[in-house]
């Protein structure tokens, strides 16, 4: 019996994945749907809701930075006690097409952000950083929009969730863009320590770092409260 051969998981990979290459608009759609499955089952989405929910009282602001079709967002606003106004951004206008109504979709780039600073209560990224190789200049544009905090979800590269990824996402995902994405992801994934380095190179203070499970990061900067 021939045994898989183990990923070279020591350091963040940099090899691009295929939808930051770029993807037929065709492919889109069914990927977009493995991504809210992915979001639904294995996202923590309970654990980001615990997250945000202390810095959002009645008429907050939320900013969901690299929405995709704004999934995220919504599950939020669903299940907060609280009325918020949400924004979900993300790149690609394919993306935003089937943002449900509640989220404002807006089509922008995170390198150039139209937003003030301190532009809104609570700032989420989930799965956006792994796609940056430096990702400490982000987190320093996203703290700045955030009022009260930022919280960033995104993978734990380790070895179990790629030998997972190779075993079930070909018989998980529609796409095949998901099939290699998914565990190119992983292996752009971080380190607790890696993270923990990049808010500290972002000028980043106050960082709660917590393991969720499966295999998730959940970053909490919060700002100090003023007196």
């Amino acid at each position: 019996m021939r045994l898989p051969r183990l990923p070279d998981l020591r350091r963040r990979s940099t090899e691009p994945e295929l939808l930051d290459a770029g993807v037929p608009d065709t492919e889109i759609p069914r990927n977009l749907a493995d991504l809210r499955l992915v979001n639904r089952w294995l996202g923590a989405r309970h654990r980001l809701l615990a997250a945000v929910q202390p810095y959002l009282e009645t008429g907050g602001t939320l900013l969901d930075v690299g929405c995709g079709s704004g999934d995220q967002p919504a599950f939020l606003l669903r299940r907060l006690p609280s009325t918020v106004f949400a924004v979900g951004l993300d790149l690609k206008l394919a993306h935003l097409r089937d943002v449900p109504a509640e989220v404002r979709p807006v089509v922008a780039d995170v390198r150039a952000l139209p937003f003030p600073e301190a532009a809104f209560d609570v700032v989420t990224a989930s799965l956006l950083l792994h796609h940056f190789d430096d990702v400490a200049p982000l987190l320093r544009r996203l703290y700045r929009l955030a009022r009260r905090a930022l919280v960033v979800s995104d993978l734990h590269r380790a070895v179990v969730p790629h030998l997972f990824g190779e075993a079930v996402f070909p018989l998980l995902f529609r796409s095949p863009v998901s099939v290699n994405d998914g565990l190119v992801s992983v292996r752009r994934g971080f380190r607790p320590s890696e993270l923990r380095v990049a808010f500290e190179e972002a000028g980043i203070s106050h960082v709660r770092l917590q393991r969720c499970f499966p295999y998730r990061l959940l970053a909490v900067a919060s700002r100090p409260e003023r007196s």
